[in-house]
This record gives structure tokens, sequence and C-alpha cells, in this order.
């Protein structure tokens, strides 16, 4: 099989990256440039990136993807890369993204993170050729699989990069992959802003919950809870009906049980 190039910058982009690369030869990771991140908003490397220095594959971080880049391959899979990839460069090769949702359904940042908020009880991951318009390309392959009630992104996401490697196997094992338009309504998942975070306790308590579990483990949802700022990692909607957190973690703190926490505030 043919050697294969990368474009991916996030956790998700990583996690795949990882499993292509214990099947394939990766020749190259084409990733964003470093960024600050953390509560040091220090420069750091890209999960992405961190996992391809540890393979062992050589990676590229140019500001804007341009004509002619050293990819080394006649195909790049593309998997939260984060960048925008220009026309010019998608005619050099063939270009697989890599979408963790139904497409048309969830075109665009957030699909896991909304397809949880919309209460959506199936998701899946669709394979399509990448072209300038966003996430617009023909499919070459798509599996859907059931949302666990208690499911949160993260579980979402390791269950579609499991399902991301083996179906970008299967287009890669085809010699002449064939690609269908994409076909139904279409619904865009808008980039994730900090309002969204929110926990307004006026919305329905299933509502609060599924918002929750769409931003638990990477980003966490925002309340107020005894006068106090705090994050929220975990909930359920309690025997009377309420909201009731689980999992918290106060400003500056760690992450523990919301009675843990209480405790603390006597």
């Amino acid at each position: 099989m043919a050697p294969i190039a990368v474009a991916a910058t996030a956790p998700f982009g990583a996690d795949v990256l990882e499993r292509l690369a214990e099947r394939h030869e990766v020749t190259t990771l084409l990733t964003r440039p470093d960024a600050r991140a953390g509560r040091g908003r220090r420069v750091a490397a890209s999960p992405a990136r961190t996992v391809a220095e540890r393979l062992g594959i050589p990676v590229l971080q140019p500001e804007r993807p341009l004509a002619g880049l050293g990819l080394d391959a006649p195909t790049v899979v593309v998997c939260a890369y984060g960048l925008l990839v220009p026309a010019d460069l998608l005619t050099e090769r063939l270009w697989l993204n890599v979408h963790p949702s139904l497409l048309p359904r969830w075109r665009g940042a957030a699909p896991v993170e909304r397809a949880l908020m919309a209460g959506d009880r199936e998701t899946g991951v669709t394979i399509h050729e990448t072209v300038p318009e966003l996430d617009a390309g023909p499919i070459a392959a798509q599996e859907a699989f059931r949302v666990g009630e208690s499911d949160d992104a993260g579980e979402v996401y390791r269950r579609a990069a499991e399902v991301a490697a083996r179906l970008v196997d299967g287009v890669l094992a085809d010699p002449s992959p064939s690609f269908e338009p994409q076909r139904g309504e279409t619904t865009y998942a808008a980039k994730l802003e900090a309002a969204d975070r929110a926990l307004d306790p006026a919305r329905p308590p299933d509502e609060l919950v599924r918002l929750v579990r769409a931003l638990s483990p990477h980003i966490g949802a925002r309340a107020v809870l005894e006068g106090r700022p705090v994050t929220v990692w975990s909930a359920r909607v309690g025997e009377d009906g309420v909201f009731e957190p689980l999992v918290v973690q106060p400003d500056g703190g760690r992450r523990m049980t919301v009675d843990a926490w209480r405790r603390g505030l006597r």
C-alpha cells in the first residue's frame, strides 16, 4: 500500500494519526504552528505533533499550507487539522478528510459537541474528498454508531477514531475508490464560544446534562453553585427531575465530587 501523509492538530487528529501509523507508512505530519495553551499560556506543541515526534514522523508546521509542500505521499488524510487547504494544493494529490459526523449533518468545527448538545442518538464518521467548501466533498465511506445515554464527547471521539482508522484503511486499499455526493439536510456545527459553556438554570435539566456531556472531558461547562464559579464535568437529572452536578472543579482547584466540594465550603 502506498505511503500517506497526515494533516492533523487536535487530540482527535492525534488519535487517528497514531492508529494509522500502526499499519501505514506515514511520511509526514502537516500540523499547525505551536500555540499558547493552558493556564500559563506557554507555547506548546499540538497533540498531533507530540504523537508524530514520538513515532519519528517528520513534521511540517507552515502558517498556511501552500502549493509545493514536501509531503512525499500521493494521499493526505486530513483529521482535525484546523486550517483550510487551498484549492491549488488540493489538485496536487488526493486529500481525504476524516469528519466525526454523518455528513451532511454537522459540517463544521464542533460536530461531536453539537450532536451531543442536540441530543442525537446516532452519529458516526464520514471519509470524504477534501474540497474548498467546508466539509462538502463527495463521500468515499461512512459508518454510523449509537450514542449512549451517558456518553460524553471523550467517549464519542474515541469511538470515532476507531471507526475512522478502519474506514480510511478500506478507502486506501481500493485502487479506484468511488465518491458519492452528499445527500440529505445540511446542518452546521458552529465553533464553540464562551457563551456555549454557560449552564443556564432556566433551561430544562436534560438539556443542561447534554451540555455537560458535550463539553467533557476537554472543555467543561460553567456554572455558579453556592455563589461560586465552577466548571462542571459530570451531571445527571436527579430523581426529583432537577439538574444535579456530580463532578466539579473550582477555579484554580482540582476536579472533585460535588459532595467533597461542598464539604470544603463549610
